[in-house]
């Protein structure tokens, strides 16, 4: 079944890069770093692929990537300035953002300054959820655009660039998906549980 739901997500990026171009990748990108689950590593290659295929170039692939995670990014980085650590206390939960992930993420802050909102970039999960406690810390947005502007090039690049050297066999990595997908159905349950677990006196509070 997740294979199932991973080819159909594959087939709509595929349709959309196809229809709308380098926008339709900026606006998925940005979708994905506003914490909404559109994966990059599907994004991504796929859109390499086409770049190989002749499609697209490269690097503005890149680029494009890299812009669309500067939009959702700071559209994360409002709302968590605007928002406020109050509005993360009292709603954070429902998102399951607890206010040790609050105070664990100002931690990284204060002990590694603000360059790690360009290293987070390369991370992944991380980097769609820094942008929050960013604004949160009211970090210089000016130096927030430009870490996460330049620490998301090289992971859509990273990301294109597989695509493109997978070219036409790209369709394998369907039958991968197949393959694991007991594997990868409790993996996700398993990472469900825990976290709700971890999180459980935040929703007793509730």
């Amino acid at each position: 079944m997740i294979g199932a739901i991973i080819t159909k997500i594959s087939l709509f990026i595929l349709f959309s890069i196809s229809s709308f171009g380098y926008a339709g990748i900026i606006v998925m990108m940005a979708i994905e770093s506003a914490s909404i689950p559109l994966p990059s590593e599907i994004i991504m290659p796929f859109a390499g692929y086409l770049a190989g295929r002749g499609d697209f170039n490269l690097v503005l692939v890149a680029l494009s990537g890299a812009f669309g995670c500067l939009v959702g990014s700071m559209a994360a980085y409002m709302a968590g300035k605007y928002g406020g650590r109050p509005w993360i206390e009292r709603y954070g939960r429902y998102l399951l953002i607890s206010r040790r992930d609050l105070e664990r993420a100002e931690g990284w802050f204060s002990r590694y300054g603000e360059l790690i909102i360009f290293f987070s970039r390369l991370l992944p999960v991380v980097r769609t959820f820094i942008s929050l406690p960013a604004g949160v810390a009211r970090m210089n947005v000016l130096r927030f655009a430009v870490y996460t502007f330049l620490g998301s090039i090289p992971w859509c690049f990273g990301l294109a660039y597989i695509g493109a050297v997978l070219g036409e066999n790209w369709h394998m990595l369907e039958g991968y998906f197949h393959k694991f997908d007991i594997l990868i159905g409790m993996g996700i349950l398993g990472t469900i549980i825990y976290i709700v677990w971890h999180h459980r006196p935040d929703f007793m509070r509730a």
